[in-house]
């Protein structure tokens, strides 16, 4: 079975159950142009991907006006949003035993970095982690592949240590920017996954649970039975 040092973990629906913040500051922006959408739910695949490809996917904005949006749901975010949040339940005690036993964490999200540093911050969690790597403020790393990459520059990985890296997310951009980063990658639906969506990106492995999770990367042998295996 093979084994990791390295684990890269995304936030928003990895480490943090982020809905209500992400959606009313979506809600917040599109209200801006005019377009009222009473259900958050409605809005909860902003979760994850980088908020201009959203805004021009679901809502076909163009670029100049995806811009604009992201501003207007920054603008709400910032004041409010960020903290419209909770830590999944049982990921703190998960990230203490993994640097218990010598695994080195990192945080790669599309959000931007300043505010995913002050939600850990917030939130106890950035201890855990000895690099946080976001996007910029003005369009630095704007694909999850960039992040990655980012985030392997500063921890000083090597092509060779590449198989020792595990990407952990919960959306297909996760599973792709790691296949683009030469890293292997597991999948969590936990968050906001459809059903299928990490198996057809091409996850290594999956779990649908922090235990299950947990049993992956801790088991006895330190293998990865406890969650199904994609081939």
């Amino acid at each position: 079975m093979k084994e990791y040092k390295y684990f890269l973990f995304d936030l928003d629906g990895t480490l943090t159950e982020p809905k209500e913040g992400i959606t009313k500051s979506v809600q917040y922006a599109l209200a801006h142009f005019g377009i009222r959408e009473e259900n958050l739910d409605n809005l909860v695949c902003f979760i994850g991907p980088p908020l201009l490809e959203s805004f021009q996917k679901y809502y076909h904005f163009s670029q100049e006006d995806a811009v604009i949006a992201r501003e207007k749901y920054r603008e709400r975010y910032v004041a409010a949003g960020m903290f419209e949040n909770a830590v999944m339940e049982g990921m703190p005690e998960l990230l203490q035993d993994l640097k218990d036993r010598g695994a080195v964490l990192a945080v790669a999200t599309s959000k931007p970095e300043v505010m995913a540093k002050t939600i850990l911050e917030k939130y106890d969690m950035s201890k855990y982690f000895q690099e946080i790597v976001g996007s910029g403020l003005n369009g630095e790393r704007d694909t999850k592949a960039e992040v990655i990459e980012e985030a392997l520059c500063r921890l000083d990985i090597n092509s060779e240590e590449k198989e020792k890296v595990l990407m952990i997310g919960d959306r297909l951009h996760d599973i792709h920017g790691a296949k683009v980063m030469g890293i292997d990658s597991l999948g969590v639906y936990m968050g906001y996954a459809e059903p299928g969506e990490l198996e057809r990106e091409g996850a290594d492995y999956i779990a649908a649970t922090v235990e299950e999770l947990r049993g992956l990367l801790l088991s006895e042998k330190n293998g990865w039975g406890a969650a199904e295996i994609i081939e």
